[in-house]
């Protein structure tokens, strides 16, 4: 808990909505590692993203799932969407799947020494020479996209794989992190060759969304009771028109960029930041994509967007929770899929990641952490389709006991703010509210110290046109508890143009 806290991608200038504009996309994604600890949710990531593009109006598409994932055959795609497109076009090339690192094959080309590269299922490293044409070198991407640019044709390539690391948090999941390849492998082809000579600031046309940092592991975190990726189950959501804050039908690059870092930390709690190359957009029109056909936004000019209620997405107010050393079964139980985990014995409750969410949690307080649980998966939809801003200073995936934290919630476009704790206790704590008729304003807490008990606060903005005196009126009383919170929020602002932004803080005592 903290102390005080009661106190009140693409690119360019031709605009892809253009008539003569097609898009096309080729999806990988695999589960299944016949040499290689197999993942979970590669394949359900790779579909769900093919379903989203679907939706969205791509021209023609490319998939290919497990075993059905082979160099030549992806190539083969790859050569047939560059061949058909002409300039103004665009190639979305997604993965989902392992990457890692084997020493550089070009003498010199990178600063680490490290290749990295995509691990498809035929791949065996302990036959790397034999096998070697089963994987994608970083380079020969490069050669890939080299083509592709010489047309004029862009290219947004979304990468949810990783490649080094370690987290400082517990995770009990996978990650998509390979064994790295010790060997040197033979010499490399002559794309590989040619793609090293090819520097990524050279690029005019191509976006890279990776899901960490090269330095940070992208692991397999819990979204809908599921094993997933964070990075391609935001870029599905973001296709689908989520992103596309002003409804225009197009989503920019800042629109991707925000929904996507908003939202990879709100579902991956806090473990992983996005990547985007280049760091910054290429000018302020930059358009990822152009939604049409059957993609839920709205495109005529002033049209209002709509939302979903969050019961429409499927959420059903239930957690799925396994209770060890006790027979206490608390109420709002028996969601589906992996579940948290409250051991009475030590009085730990973990999440469905096997992150530690709270200590010291007894029979008398089980219900009020399952209850913040809930709302906190209900403000997570909401998330979902309006992200907020939010941050923490400095930024860490676990903070130790002794800590100092600054805490920014940005001044927003709407009228009205809400800012709340949600206590690893359970605890609601309103910290701020900003109503009708008042500036709104930047909300700003420092020097914010780490203490017992640890586990896992939330903190909490809603930024909204509707009214919320009551909303602040309720948190400010010391009773308040997750489930009154919930109703109102259900009754108010559910399903309106309201934004949300979680800030997860996962603490431990300091080593």
């Amino acid at each position: 808990m903290l102390r005080g806290l009661s106190l009140a991608l693409l690119l360019s200038a031709t605009p892809l909505g253009a008539a003569w504009a097609k898009t096309y996309a080729l999806v990988v994604g695999v589960d299944a590692y016949p040499y290689e600890v197999s993942l979970d949710g590669a394949v359900k990531d790779a579909r769900d993203v093919e379903g989203a593009l679907q939706r969205a109006g791509v021209d023609q598409m490319a998939m290919f799932f497990d075993a059905a994932a082979r160099k030549d055959d992806i190539r083969a795609a790859w050569n047939g969407f560059v061949g058909s497109a002409v300039k103004g076009d665009t190639i979305i090339f997604t993965y989902a799947g392992h990457g890692a690192q084997m020493p550089e094959l070009v003498a010199g080309d990178e600063a680490d020494g490290l290749d990295e590269f995509l691990q498809l299922p035929g791949f065996d490293r302990s036959r790397a020479a034999e096998t070697d044409h089963e994987i994608i070198v970083d380079n020969e991407l490069n050669a890939w996209f080299s083509e592709a640019e010489a047309k004029g044709v862009q290219v947004l390539f979304v990468s949810d794989s990783c490649h080094s690391g370690g987290m400082s948090r517990s995770f009990s999941g996978k990650t998509r992190l390979a064994q790295a390849v010790t060997v040197k492998l033979p010499p490399p082809s002559d794309e590989a060759v040619s793609g090293a000579r090819v520097k990524e600031a050279q690029f005019r046309n191509v976006t890279v969304l990776a899901a960490s940092l090269e330095s940070q592991p992208s692991p397999e975190v819990i979204i809908g009771g599921e094993a997933r990726g964070a990075l391609s189950w935001s870029f599905a959501r973001a296709v689908e028109g989520s992103a596309d804050r002003n409804g225009d039908g197009q989503i920019s690059r800042v629109e991707l960029e925000d929904y996507v870092f908003a939202n990879v930390k709100h579902q991956s709690e806090a473990l992983q930041v996005p990547n985007f190359t280049p760091q910054l957009p290429r000018s302020e029109d930059e358009v990822v994509m152009a939604l049409t056909r059957t993609a839920t936004v709205a495109v005529e000019p002033g049209a209002k967007k709509t939302y979903k209620s969050v019961r429409e997405t499927g959420w059903d107010g239930k957690l799925a929770l396994s209770v060890e050393a006790s027979d206490v079964l608390p109420e709002n139980t028996g969601g589906t899929g992996v579940p948290y985990r409250w051991d009475a014995a030590s009085g730990i409750f973990y999440t469905p990641n096997g992150d530690v969410a709270g200590e010291y949690i007894d029979a008398g307080m089980i219900q009020s952490v399952v209850n913040k649980f809930i709302l906190l998966d209900f403000l997570k939809v909401m998330a979902s389709q309006n992200p907020g801003t939010v941050s923490l200073t400095p930024q860490k995936d676990i903070y130790a006991g002794g800590d100092k934290i600054s805490f920014d919630a940005p001044a927003s476009g709407y009228k009205n703010m809400v800012v709340f704790n949600l206590a690893n206790t359970g605890q609601v704590q309103l910290l701020d509210v900003q109503s009708e008729g008042t500036a709104s304003v930047e909300f700003k807490l420092s020097n914010l110290q780490v203490v017992e008990p640890f586990g896992a606060d939330h903190l909490i903005v809603i930024s909204t046109n509707e009214p919320i005196d009551a909303i602040g009126a309720a948190l400010a009383s010391k009773n308040v508890d997750a489930t009154t919170v919930l109703q109102l929020l259900s009754t108010r602002i559910d399903g309106t143009d309201t934004s949300v932004a979680i800030q997860p803080l996962y603490t431990r005592e300091k080593l």
